[in-house]
């Protein structure tokens, strides 16, 4: 027993009133001998002083002494020999008014003596406790007498109040010893009792025996279970209420034998033998009792009796019946909320309400639903026709129509039409008498019949208060036929089933939307480029499409931009999302900016987006994206590369060697904050640059090392297409069942040969342009571009003019010949020239204006050491490839003279 428990109970609590009366008793005897000691003490010390006092007072010589013309030196000796004899802390001789002569401190000499003295001078003599100076003790004080019988001096002595203390203090510790040996046994004597007590009482305490008490009583007489109490002796000690019932006892039984009762002669046998029985079934009249006999404990070495109960098992086998068909329908309703509804796909979740109900509940159930709820639209309000959905059953060949077929209900008395019609459950006992149901079909319905269907319930699925399609109960092989009690059961499984197929309904209508709008702006066709070969692949969820997108954008001199982003979350949010994004980045790559330049302007326009949301929604979540730029250059054969919380690339070497660059990882788009850096990759031909998302490599059961390490392995292949890549990677880590969308591009580099690339550095010199402008002439005619010859040195007479009079040094130009004739000027100064309209009457300011005429694109982008301006022209003659010559402008050396 814990000691909380041992303290709560009768034992323990009697024990603690013992102690408690002990430790009083022992403390007061403790404190009256203690009382007792200090006044014996003080008593024996005011008798010691005063004998000696007397003694003193009489001693011969003590007259002569005290008229001798130095009484302190005649008495002190004698006066310390006395104390000293005696046992005493002072004596001191003093006249009638106190002055001392001798004294055991010899500092007092000649000091006056404290307190009062006048009985003494009288001639009394006196003890008395004095307080005061120079120390509080107990003291006599007798007059000195001479012949004549006058008071001559007085004699003082005493023992201070501290050393009558000491006497008390020295026998404290046997006083102590004897208040503790007698709370030893005070307590011991206690613990016995308690002890006893505790074995009568069980431990419990008085609250408990009181409701043990009153809980014997009402449990014994309430129980549903007859009780027998029968002594050693074979006496009936007692027989509660329902005992009394079962066996038909009169009122006064207790005290008689068991077999004086009357009880049926094997009942009274099994009770008078004591043998110990386990539900044996004996007849009591009409009642059929489940008989237990089980002895009684032994205590204190008395003899045992018995225990016997009785169980009317009658009445006990109807109420199991009932109790069991409860249970198993409470079971069916668990299963049903487990089983139905795990996936969000509608038909799976008809299939699984037929599954879960056979064979505990029907035979067979179908399930029809309507088509709008199939293609996951809103249910229309004509309910005539359904679409056989599920169909489960005990027997793989029912009667019944297959599914997939169009279910009508023409007739409307058949069970469904009038559930429909009704909003719930209805009941066909009797399929045979049932005339509105094989009305319906009549050569179905004897079919059915023939095959053994007997009994139907039919439950509209309802959610939110509208009808999405029919469940039907049927009962062939079980014998027994639905009664009115398995309409409410049937009711609550439907319920729950409706509600999963709504679920599942609305998803499948938000997913195809999320999914029509993502194929809208997910790429289609990605554009013609000579610099990059590309492969790609996307794949959304499980749970529905995301935000995951890839992009090729072909940048001006021949390069390309590669993209691969991903927005957080699922559905039409995040589609959305990934779509503002995707232009966003499209708009960006048309100002021809460095990675880590679109990637900030990125970040802060995803800020505003997160800003405005926030606002929106008072605060609801912000939207987090990552994303990966690069931009590759044919032409030198390098790759920057950029990204924001995205996993950095892989590349594949022409000899299958594999690597992910270190690419310097900058927060995800909304964050702010830091500005973004990019990497510089020398790839070479044949080389292949991987860009994926975070999907491909990490899910529930693998990590992101894991995922990197598959992807080396995987990728470690020389001679692959882009296209075969795509395919091995998926083969290789792709998850059954994706929580994330993946996107993965593969681009195979290409470099542009020698002989499509021309250039020549330009001395700041105007008269050089000539130069220049001849070499690139001939340089066209090498390739066969005499068409666009003059229209390119326009151009480039232009751009060069601009870059000797504004720029600085070095000055280069640049021919690509790709898709597209590029015409490239690069100089050191970082200044943008601006397109405008020059007046009538000014000398120049019409240069760019002419380039933005002839060329078919043309722009700006800065480098790290300056700037770029570059015009395209197209190849194809007929298709604008032929720039017509601006009449008024036939000599080229005249446009050298224009000005931006």
């Amino acid at each position: 027993m814990s000691p909380r428990a041992w303290s709560r109970s009768v034992a323990g609590q009697v024990f603690a009133l013992q102690a408690v009366i002990v430790l009083v008793l022992v403390s007061a005897a403790l404190l009256a001998l203690v009382f007792q000691a200090r006044h014996d003490s003080q008593r024996d010390a005011r008798n010691r002083s005063l004998a000696a006092a007397e003694a003193f007072a009489h001693a011969p010589g003590l007259e002569e002494a005290l008229r001798s013309p130095d009484p302190t030196a005649a008495l002190q000796p004698r006066a310390d020999a006395a104390r000293r004899a005696a046992g005493l802390d002072f004596i001191a001789v003093m006249t009638t008014d106190g002055i001392r002569f001798t004294d055991s401190r010899p500092e007092l000499i000649g000091a006056r003596a404290s307190g009062d003295l006048a009985r003494a001078a009288a001639g009394e003599s006196f003890t008395e406790v004095f307080r005061g100076q120079p120390s509080d003790a107990v003291r006599a004080v007798v007059p000195i007498r001479g012949e004549d019988g006058k008071v001559i001096g007085l004699v003082g002595t005493g023992i201070e109040i501290e050393n009558v203390g000491d006497v008390v203090e020295d026998q404290l510790p046997l006083l102590l010893g004897a208040a503790a040996g007698a709370l030893v046994l005070g307590t011991g004597g206690a613990a016995l009792v308690s002890r006893r007590l505790r074995r009568q009482t069980r431990g419990l305490g008085p609250v408990e025996l009181s409701r043990m008490s009153e809980h014997h009583e009402a449990v014994l007489h309430a129980v549903r279970e007859g009780v027998l109490i029968i002594g050693a002796d074979g006496r009936l000690v007692l027989a509660n209420d329902e005992a009394r019932r079962l066996l038909d006892l009169p009122d006064e039984v207790e005290q008689l034998p068991v077999t004086g009762l009357g009880l049926p002669p094997r009942i009274a046998a099994l009770l008078a033998s004591g043998r110990i029985a386990t539900d044996e079934l004996h007849l009591a009249g009409d009642r059929l009792l489940a008989v237990n006999v089980r002895p009684t404990k032994q205590y204190d070495g008395l003899a045992t009796g018995t225990v016997a109960t009785l169980r009317d098992s009658t009445e006990l086998a109807a109420l199991s019946g009932r109790s069991e068909v409860a249970r198993s329908r409470l079971r069916l309703l668990y299963d049903a909320g487990v089983r139905i509804g795990t996936t969000l796909d509608v038909v799976r979740t008809a299939e699984e309400l037929s599954e879960v109900a056979v064979p505990r509940f029907a035979d067979f159930v179908t399930v029809e639903l309507l088509d709008p709820v199939l293609r996951g639209e809103e249910p229309s309000g004509v309910y005539t026709e359904m679409r056989r959905t599920a169909l489960s059953g005990v027997r793989p060949d029912p009667p019944l129509q297959a599914v997939g077929d169009l279910i009508r209900f023409v007739v409307p008395s058949t069970p469904m039409a009038a559930a429909l019609d009704a909003g719930r459950a209805v009941l066909e006992p009797d399929l045979t008498t049932a005339t509105g149901w094989r009305a319906q079909d009549p050569p179905g319905a004897a079919e059915s019949l023939a095959y053994g269907i007997h009994s139907l319930i039919s439950v509209p699925l309802q959610a939110r208060g509208v009808v999405l399609g029919m469940a039907n109960f049927w009962r062939a092989d079980t014998p027994e036929a639905f009664v009115e009690e398995d309409l409410s059961f049937a009711e609550e499984l439907a319920a729950r089933a409706a509600v999963s197929i709504d679920n599942a309904r609305r998803f499948t209508r938000e997913h195809a939307m999320a999914v029509t709008l993502q194929r809208s702006l997910l790429p289609r066709v990605l554009p013609e480029q000579n610099a990059v070969e590309v492969a790609f692949r996307y794949l959304p969820a499980m749970a529905g499409v995301g935000g995951d997108w890839f992009d090729v954008i072909p940048l001006p001199g021949a390069r390309v931009a590669l993209v691969v982003g991903d927005v957080v979350g699922h559905g039409l949010h995040a589609a959305a999302t990934m779509g503002r994004l995707r232009t966003a980045v499209h708009n960006f790559s048309t100002l021809d900016l460095p990675p880590e330049e679109l990637l900030g302007h990125l970040d802060e326009l995803v800020g505003r987006i997160d800003m405005d949301q926030a606002e929106a929604r008072n605060g609801g979540a912000i939207t987090g994206a990552t994303c990966l730029y690069a931009i590759y250059d044919p032409a030198s054969g390098r790759c920057a590369v950029a990204r924001a919380g995205h996993p950095g690339p892989a590349v594949v070497h022409p000899d299958g060697r594999v690597e992910f660059p270190e690419v310097p990882a900058g927060l995800p788009l909304g964050l702010g904050g830091m500005p973004y850096e990019s990497a510089e990759l020398e790839l070479a031909e044949s080389s292949r640059l991987v860009l994926f998302t975070d999907g491909l490599l990490e899910d529930r059961d693998r990590d992101l090392e894991t995922g990197l390490d598959l992807l080396r392995d995987t990728l470690a292949r020389a001679g692959r297409s882009p296209e075969q890549t795509c395919a091995d990677v998926l083969g290789a880590l792709l998850f059954p069942a994706p929580s994330d969308d993946i996107a993965l591009l593969v681009a195979g580099t290409r470099l542009l040969a020698s002989d499509q690339v021309a250039e020549w550095d330009v001395p700041a010199d105007p008269s050089a342009v000539g130069r220049v402008r001849n070499a690139a002439s001939a340089q066209l005619s090498a390739w066969g571009l005499d068409e666009v010859a003059f229209t390119a040195e326009l151009i480039l007479s232009e751009l060069i003019t601009n870059a000797i009079r504004y720029g600085g040094e070095p000055i280069r130009v640049r021919l690509l010949r790709d898709r597209v004739l590029t015409c490239e000027v690069s100089d050191s100064s970082s200044t943008a020239p601006h397109l405008r309209y020059a007046a009538t009457t000014d000398e120049g300011g019409r240069g760019l204006f002419l380039v933005a005429q002839l060329a078919e694109r043309w722009g700006t982008r800065y480098t790290g050491r300056g700037k770029v301006i570059w015009a395209e022209l197209p190849l194809i003659p007929g298709a604008g490839g032929v720039v017509p010559i601006v009449p008024g402008l036939a000599d080229l050396d005249d446009l050298e003279n224009l000005a931006w």
